[in-house]
């Protein structure tokens, strides 16, 4: 019996030491010179703040390694001395390597091991730019006011114009493209979410590409809040300016309009195709489930193309040659929104989504009201007002 229970307690034993052995990890190593006898701290960037994960007091050759949990969506850390940071970021199980010197590790150090931590290291480099630029035209006693704030205004936008399409609507499902929102200029944040023009486009590009590839991350959540926050701040201001307009003024639709480029270069309106019913889907083709779902549609195109049925398919995808190659053989209408301005209007949480819209252009019902999509299909080809 003790024999047996021996061996059990050994197969216990064997069983935890392959689970531990198996608990996915990343590392973050390198050297900090000229650093000696400073503590050095690696530290998670959460959305209340910094988390201590592990600390070490350099010696004289400075190296250093971290390890810890992989996360399960991407995520942010920082290797800190003092004031001196370094921004990482960690998709999954990778090894950064990490070279800096001290006290001016922020600014003068090398990474490799991940093309995002690159980019980030970038964007950093860029920032602290900005920064000196804007110090150095507040000191600049021979402009006024006036042209010291338009000379950094105009130093703002081009910085957001570069950044928006090098680093965000590029990859806006990528890390450095959520750390290019949260940049800040002082204290005020670079792209402001309560803004209108690129500022509102890149939260909503980035808030819908994170909500399709990691929707149950907090930082998804957190994104969405604050582009729904914006987006009622908006509402409440169209209400308001709406009740000052004459009522010859006022002009309803039934369908929220939009207004995007196909994949042979023609723009296509939802309102253009007033007289057909329409099925609006919004997609990714880099979904796992894409391929399955494009079968479904093409059966449903099919069957009712020829009664009066048309598919507006509105792809997020982020990158442009992916999305022509996919939807070239598609016999339907294909647009591409990689901001995904368009989702949010349509208040898309996550893909695949749809709507039916009919032949009068009034929006009918959302994918999640429908229970079975071909007799609904059937319904609003049959009716005649």
């Amino acid at each position: 019996m003790m024999k047996y229970l021996r061996l059990l307690a050994m197969c216990g034993l064997a069983v935890w030491v392959t689970t531990a052995c198996q608990e996915k990890t990343f590392t973050v190593k390198g050297t900090i010179t000229d650093a000696a006898d400073s503590t050095l701290y690696f530290a998670n960037v959460g959305l209340k703040g910094l988390e201590t994960l592990d600390s070490v007091r350099l010696d004289a050759d400075g190296r250093f390694s971290f390890s810890e949990k992989a996360p399960e969506a991407p995520d942010f850390y920082v290797l800190r001395i003092g004031g001196q940071i370094i921004n990482i970021a960690i998709d999954s199980t990778e090894t950064v390597t990490v070279c800096a010197a001290f006290p001016r590790m922020a600014a003068d150090y090398e990474v490799e091991g991940s093309e995002n931590c690159i980019k980030i290291r970038q964007l950093a480099l860029m920032q602290q730019d900005l920064l000196r630029l804007a110090l150095s035209l507040e000191k600049d006693y021979s402009l006024s006011r006036t042209e010291a704030r338009d000379s950094l205004q105009r130093m703002v936008d081009a910085y957001k114009k570069d950044v928006a399409q090098n680093y965000i609507f590029t990859a806006p499902h990528q890390t450095p493209a959520y750390f290019a929102l949260l940049q800040t200029l002082g204290q005020w944040l670079i792209f402001d979410p309560q803004a209108d023009g690129i500022d509102d486009k890149a939260y909503r590009a980035v808030a819908t590409s994170w909500n399709t590839f990691y929707p149950e991350a907090q930082r998804t959540k957190n994104l969405y809040s604050i582009v729904e926050e914006s987006i009622n701040r908006r509402q409440d201001i169209a209400l308001r300016n709406n009740r000052q307009l004459d009522d010859s003024q006022i002009i309803e639709s039934g369908v929220i309009d939009l207004s995007l480029v196909d994949n042979h270069g023609q723009e296509q309106t939802l309102t253009g195709l007033k007289g057909q019913v329409v099925l609006l889907d919004f997609h990714s083709f880099a979904m796992k489930d894409s391929p399955q779902r494009i079968l479904m549609l093409r059966d449903l195109y099919n069957k009712y193309h020829t009664r009066g049925l048309e598919i507006y398919q509105v792809s997020i995808d982020a990158d442009e040659h992916f999305w022509k190659q996919m939807t070239r053989e598609l016999p339907w209408i294909s647009v591409r929104d990689a901001e995904g301005a368009s989702a949010v209007r349509y208040n898309v949480l996550s893909v695949p989504e749809y709507f039916l819209i009919d032949r009068q252009n009034q929006l009918q019902k959302r994918g999640e009201q429908i229970k079975n999509l071909d007799k609904e299909i059937e319904n609003l080809l049959s009716f005649r007002p």
